[in-house]
């Protein structure tokens, strides 16, 4: 058990502050997001783009420095991870054109209990049962938000509400395949190779994605 003396460890506050501007700034895409449905532009894979971009040059650079020639991984894996991460990224982003940014913000945490279901089957993590008693307190919120929203008559919580949250809760469960996915081909292939790949099949998927939207919008 955690003392005192080490919850307010210089380590502790480091994690703990980085951990609230991670926060912010999620919370800032979110806003942006939503602001950008509610003015009638929909580029929900193009907002994600450049994330792919720059993960391929500066994990690449990395790959290249080390100047590895073979992947631990193979390559298809990395694009199955990267499809699963591009359309749930797509999910979420496309759910704000339906749905409030409440709604949206609060839904996306069903991937908690997505990753605890997904690790338990096929990582073989053992939970307690104090986990079990949290994840049963999310899923309770996560019902009455959709609850909620199906019973909602307040047009300023989106032009349709219940779609709106179906997306979300779909590109949860996919952030959930692709975090539990990065696990597993973390602790194989390592970091590195792990974020160029991403990256770089990230950015492939999405550059497929993002051309008919772009054309939509101009």
């Amino acid at each position: 058990m955690a003392t005192f003396d080490s919850f307010f460890s210089k380590r502790t506050l480091i994690g703990l502050a980085l951990g609230q501007f991670v926060s912010l700034v999620i919370t800032s895409t979110a806003f942006s997001s939503s602001e950008l449905s509610r003015r009638g532009i929909s580029v929900p894979t193009s907002q994600s783009f450049l994330n792919y971009v720059l993960l391929a040059i500066v994990y690449g650079g990395f790959l290249v420095y080390k100047r590895k020639r073979s992947l631990q991984i193979k390559w298809y894996f990395y694009l199955m991870l990267a499809v699963a991460d591009v359309e749930a990224n797509f999910l979420v982003v496309k759910a704000y054109q339906y749905t409030s940014l409440t709604s949206v913000m609060l839904l996306d945490c069903w991937s908690i209990p997505s990753v605890i279901l997904l690790t338990w089957l096929f990582l073989n993590t053992k939970y307690r049962f104090r986990k079990f008693v949290g994840v049963a307190v999310c899923v309770a919120g996560l019902v009455l938000v959709v609850f909620s929203d199906v019973h909602s008559r307040d047009r300023g919580r989106g032009s349709d509400p219940v779609k709106g949250d179906v997306l979300v809760l779909s590109g949860a469960m996919l952030y959930a395949v692709s975090n539990v996915s990065e696990e597993f081909i973390v602790k194989k292939g390592g970091r590195v190779e792990l974020m160029a790949m991403l990256g770089l099949f990230g950015a492939v998927v999405g550059s497929c994605q993002m051309y008919p939207e772009i054309l939509a919008n101009i």
